[in-house]
């Protein structure tokens, strides 16, 4: 039942982090607000990314991100950067179906080439809100001020926003 409930969720975050990124043009992956930030592009590769992160968040008790490979693919058109997602999302949900409501409660650490943790050893339910699903959200909410920044209309992900017609 836990691991229907989070699919659910899922299915409906990925609508809208497809139409988040859908709405970015090509002429606005190099934007960056800051000097310290990411580009656009890169923002939205990490965004495609993160569900790069659901198998070994599912099926491992520790992830290692030392020995883990980024493969943000080509950043340099829109384009490319949605079908990383869209192979991206295919392999999550795959690894979120096959997933086990009892696994939920099993303790998960990230490590960086050790057995130290990054942060505190947690059960994987917690670690899927956090880590994959927040985290997610948090970096959309961040594509949306680079969209609108660059002049760009923001898609309703929750209902209507002011670049709708009403």
């Amino acid at each position: 039942m836990l691991v229907q409930s989070l699919l659910g969720e899922f299915h409906h975050e990925v609508e809208n982090t497809r139409k988040l990124l859908q709405a970015i043009p090509d002429s606005a992956l190099q934007y960056k607000p800051a000097e310290k930030s990411w580009t656009t592009g890169q923002l939205a590769s990490h965004i495609a990314e993160v569900y790069n992160w659901y198998h070994p968040t599912l099926h491992q008790n520790v992830f290692d991100m030392a020995t883990y490979t980024y493969d943000k693919g080509d950043i340099s058109t829109a384009a490319n950067i949605l079908a990383k997602f869209e192979e991206n999302v295919k392999n999550a949900q795959q690894a979120l179906e096959t997933a086990t409501d009892a696994s939920m409660f099993e303790n998960w650490k990230m490590v960086m080439g050790g057995t130290e943790p990054i942060f505190p050893e947690m059960p994987r339910i917690q670690v899927i809100r956090g880590f994959l699903m927040n985290h997610l959200y948090h970096h959309r909410g961040e594509m949306i001020v680079y969209l609108r920044a660059t002049g760009n209309k923001v898609p309703g992900l929750y209902g209507p926003t002011s670049d709708d017609v009403r």
